[in-house]
């Protein structure tokens, strides 16, 4: 009898156990850029951070360089519960709402300080939950840099350089005619395939933040950064709907808590990152310059005042215009 009872209390305890077990949520999150990008770095601490104050109750697995598949990708498997989190451009997003075509405009953040401005106010909470009936919803936002114009043989020192320039552009139709209203040749095309065609000379130039002319080696072709910081197209942190309703109230507050502080911190690990890339570009032989750009801005501004009325996203475009 003794053994019995002993018996049972054991298989009391296993019981228990797995009950513990099966308490504990493990989440995925998908990340395209590589192990060594700030990003990837600020979404490792937010994991960390989750662990800690859940207790391990809730453990976030990060999955980098896109082995989960593209941005788009993962978005779509987002939605049937295959990946809870992942990081995306706005770009991307914005096939799943217009409103995050705003973000792809020219010149709508006057600079870092505006963008965060911006990114910290009511503009947020719109956004956040702009996809929430496509199945995920917005955590936090990260800064992607600003984008900039960089040349293999001339830099760009107004609207007028880029005459006869075939610029490479991301695929959106903002990017190209932004491109073609400061009087350039837009040229879309894979990230992939930019080196060779500005080394093959099918390309003049291409346009990105600084850390494409190092992580991406594009400063060994291209030896003018021009820094008119034409676009900052924001990153963004989503979850889905699935996921947040498998987690208790206290874990989702604490998963949004961390998701800040990881932006918080973001932005000392991305301006670091900034300059450690300049003094790299810098000795592969980059020249940087720093172009007036109101002459940009203006090439662009009847762009800016044609989207404004559009009805998906003229009053966020105006919004964020308007914020001082």
């Amino acid at each position: 009898m003794k053994y019995h009872k002993l018996a049972l209390t054991f298989a009391a305890f296993a019981t228990l156990a797995i009950g513990q077990a099966e308490a504990k949520t493990r989440l995925t999150l998908a990340n395209s850029l590589s192990a060594d990008h700030p990003t990837s770095t600020a979404l490792q601490q937010f994991a960390d951070e989750v662990k800690e104050r859940t207790d391990g109750e809730v453990t976030i697995q990060l999955y980098l360089n896109a082995v989960l598949g593209s941005e788009r990708e993962v978005l779509e498997q987002l939605q049937n519960g295959a990946v809870d989190m992942t990081r995306v451009s706005a770009g991307n997003l914005e096939n799943f709402d217009p409103i995050f075509k705003a973000f792809t405009l020219p010149y709508i953040f006057k600079g870092e300080d505006h963008f965060y401005r911006v990114m910290t106010g009511p503009v947020a909470d719109e956004v956040y939950g702009a996809t929430k009936n496509s199945g995920f919803v917005g955590l936090t936002f990260f800064d992607s840099g600003a984008r900039s114009f960089y040349t293999a043989k001339k830099p760009i020192n107004t609207p007028d350089d880029l005459s006869g320039q075939k610029i490479r552009v991301l695929n959106s139709n903002s990017s190209i005619r932004m491109v073609e209203m400061m009087g350039g040749s837009p040229t879309p095309m894979p990230y992939a395939e930019i080196y060779t065609a500005l080394q093959m000379s099918v390309i003049d130039g291409a346009e990105n933040n600084i850390t494409a002319l190092t992580i991406g080696r594009h400063g060994e072709v291209a030896k003018f950064y021009s820094q008119d910081e034409h676009l900052r197209i924001p990153d963004f942190l989503v979850i889905s709907n699935a996921a947040v309703e498998k987690l208790t109230d206290e874990q989702n507050a604490i998963i949004k808590e961390s998701a800040l502080h990881a932006t918080e911190s973001f932005r000392t690990i991305w301006d670091k990152a900034v300059k450690d890339a300049t003094t790299e570009a810098e000795e592969m032989g980059v020249t940087f310059v720093t172009p007036d750009q109101a002459p940009f801005r203006a090439k662009v501004m009847p762009l800016l005042d044609e989207y404004r009325d559009n009805p998906d996203f003229g009053g966020l475009l105006t919004q964020i215009l308007e914020t001082e």
